[in-house]
């Protein structure tokens, strides 16, 4: 084995290994508890691929492999309820409507939702990351404080302060009441009478509702991301996860969208139809002037 530095002056060179030592530092590369594949052999967190096909659900694979165990029956309602009331918005829905113009610009399906992946960002993306993120740091506030309600008014005193003005998983720019949160609040509600959940992020929930309604004409309800928000707190899940089981569940959709714009065809659409115009707010036409200084005449 050469060992020595190439001229080009690449990597430091390996000195005094053997060859049985690099390859153990190869294996030990990358580390896993994922996966664990032989040849002939496929293992999920130790389970034969085999005995999860046909047996475990696909959720519960999606549990699974984001937490190490296969989860119960009441953990997989309520994680499957959260999914399937985040996979679709229509097609004004940002994410949505990329997928579809890509399509028509000629971008397979993989690149369609790429396109629209890449925008699930903190802005159309993260409010339910953020919503976990605000609903942990109230619990935390409780366990010091011992009383729910201060620690919402402080918390979002805190965030004020600080200059954040939008509550994250509250309001919606479409819905007076998001259809989707009562039904999802009574899964919770069931799922903390039988023991599947604590119940204290929906209290959280609720309470935050309860603290930016105060003294305004209309309610700010929850939103979905509020509700899943608690669903995904609820269930252990850490608010990166939370964002991303939404992607999960939100690539279904944008799939959908996308498939059916290859069927229907089209090309190069943009956001609007060609027949609406768009607002121009820049000057009025104006000559472009010499470089002396005098103004070009026509």
């Amino acid at each position: 084995m050469n060992t020595s530095a190439d001229s080009g002056g690449g990597d430091a060179p390996v000195t005094g290994s053997s060859a049985d030592q690099l390859v153990d530092e190869a294996r030990r590369w990358w580390q896993t508890d994922i996966i664990d594949i032989h040849p002939g052999e496929i293992a999920l967190r130790g389970y034969p691929i085999q005995e999860l096909i046909g047996n475990v659900g696909f959720v519960d694979t999606i549990w699974l492999m984001l937490r190490g165990e296969l989860p119960s029956r009441a953990q997989t309602t309520l994680l499957e309820s959260a999914l399937v009331a985040s996979v679709d918005h229509g097609p004004h829905a940002p994410s949505i409507a990329i997928a579809r113009m890509a399509t028509t610009c000629g971008a397979p399906v993989n690149g369609a939702m790429a396109s629209a992946i890449n925008v699930l960002d903190d802005v159309h993306g993260g409010p339910g990351q953020q919503c976990m993120e605000l609903y942990l740091e109230i619990d935390a506030e409780r366990e010091r404080a011992g009383d729910l309600a201060e620690a919402v008014r402080s918390v979002l005193k805190r965030h004020r302060d600080a200059g954040l003005a939008y509550v994250p998983g509250f309001g919606h720019r479409f819905h007076p009441l998001d259809p989707r949160t009562p039904r999802l609040l009574s899964l919770v509600e069931a799922a903390a009478a039988d023991g599947t959940v604590s119940g204290r992020f929906a209290a959280i929930g609720r309470a935050v509702e309860d603290a930016i309604s105060e003294g305004k004409s209309r309610r700010v309800p929850m939103n979905v991301d509020g509700v899943t928000a608690v669903i995904y707190c609820e269930l252990g899940f850490t608010p990166e996860l939370g964002r991303g089981v939404f992607i999960l569940a939100r690539s279904v959709g944008i799939l959908a969208h996308a498939n059916e714009q290859m069927v229907q065809g089209g090309r190069i659409k943009g956001p609007m139809p060609k027949s609406i115009d768009y607002t121009y707010t820049g000057p009025a036409r104006r000559s472009v002037p010499q470089k002396d200084g005098r103004r070009r005449t026509s």
